[in-house]
């Protein structure tokens, strides 16, 4: 129905799924964001994951 979809957000360091968001269905590009990992206790780049 929406154009919405839910992803999943990992951690580049230690690969950890610590976010979930939505996303516009019909964006290509892979989101890469700047988030607290707790696991790592550090900002850190997490990058979108199915």
């Amino acid at each position: 129905m929406g154009n919405k979809i839910n992803i999943k957000l990992v951690c580049t360091n230690c690969n950890s799924r610590n976010y979930h968001i939505k996303k516009n269905k019909n964006s290509t590009k892979r989101l890469k964001l700047r988030k607290y990992c707790p696991v790592c206790k550090m900002t850190t780049i997490h990058e979108e994951t199915w």
